[in-house]
């Protein structure tokens, strides 16, 4: 089978995701539509709520829209954006970036730079990408509440004085990452007694802060499960970590100023601690995405 050939089956799978995936998505249809937009999702509960977020503020503006959620991961979406069958999704400004330079290491904690920088590699794919919200899905230091009060911790740079008698528990490259150990030494000059080789955000790091094993541990700042588990972000007053900053993506034939405008407005009232309080609701307490995004528009003053 050819390149083309592979390309074409490739296409033809993803297409068949999209249609699944549109079937069973809710359709916002207000009479004299301004037009129809999908509105794509990769498979999290965070990506969902946002593309709901998205999407109904795009209905109550009479677009009609489908939404296509559970894509699989990030590959699946070029092909899809490329092929029109879908039309934005929500995306992180520099995952983005690092995703289309091929991890070319251009992404910084700078939002603007990182999305005007995103905006040149996705250009040529008929792409681009709207205001980067304040709200950021990236990597980040949690420790419990009980470690929080016993060092007085509220910042990352309050570690320096404390972490020789601390252990870190992350993912096994943390030690040479540059968002991790060795980025925690060079911009904090944060040495810790230890480092941990668990896994990167998941059920061992978890299960390490209940049984007192480590005292910090990587997370990733929106995470839905951190207050539950008693666990508590320290600031990035450095800024370290790169600017994941949520960011629409879309199909330059789908942007127009009235679709940027929603989007952008939109973005300009998502937080970090609002998309971490919604992604509990939704992944926690299982609570419908759909209904936790119109919660979340209402609340903003979108529609009564």
């Amino acid at each position: 089978m050819t390149l083309n050939h592979k390309r074409w089956a490739a296409l033809f799978l993803v297409a068949g995701m999209v249609l699944s995936a549109a079937a069973c998505g809710d359709t916002g249809t207000a009479a004299g539509s301004r037009g129809t937009l999908t509105v794509g999702a990769v498979d999290t509960s965070k990506s969902e709520l946002l593309a709901q977020i998205y999407g109904q503020a795009l209905a109550h503006d009479r677009y009609t829209i489908t939404y296509a959620p559970k894509l699989g991961n990030r590959d699946a979406i070029t092909p899809l954006l490329e092929a029109g069958l879908i039309d934005l999704y929500p995306g992180y400004a520099a995952t983005e970036l690092e995703y289309f330079n091929k991890g070319a290491k251009e992404a910084t904690s700078d939002a603007g730079a990182t999305t005007a920088k995103l905006n040149s590699a996705i250009r040529p794919f008929g792409l681009v990408a709207l205001n980067p919200s304040p709200a950021v899905d990236q990597f980040a230091f949690a420790v419990t509440k009980a470690t929080q009060a016993k060092y007085k911790l509220s910042k990352v740079s309050d570690l320096a004085a404390v972490a020789g008698g601390l252990t870190l528990g992350a993912g096994s490259d943390c030690g040479a990452a540059d968002y991790c150990a060795a980025g925690l030494k060079k911009t904090y000059g944060v040495s810790f007694r230890s480092v941990r080789s668990l896994d990167v955000d998941g059920p061992l790091t978890r299960a390490a802060f209940k049984d007192g094993s480590i005292d910090v541990g990587l997370v990733v700042s929106t995470d839905g499960d951190l207050d539950s588990l008693g666990l508590v972000v320290l600031a990035d007053d450095k800024h370290l970590e790169n600017a994941d900053n949520v960011v629409p993506v879309l199909r330059q034939a789908a942007s127009n100023p009235e679709v940027d405008r929603i989007l952008n407005a939109i973005d300009a009232k998502l937080t970090t601690a609002g998309v971490a309080t919604m992604n509990s609701q939704v992944a926690v307490q299982l609570q419908d995405p759909a209904a936790v995004a119109t919660a979340w528009l209402q609340q903003h003053n979108y529609w009564s």
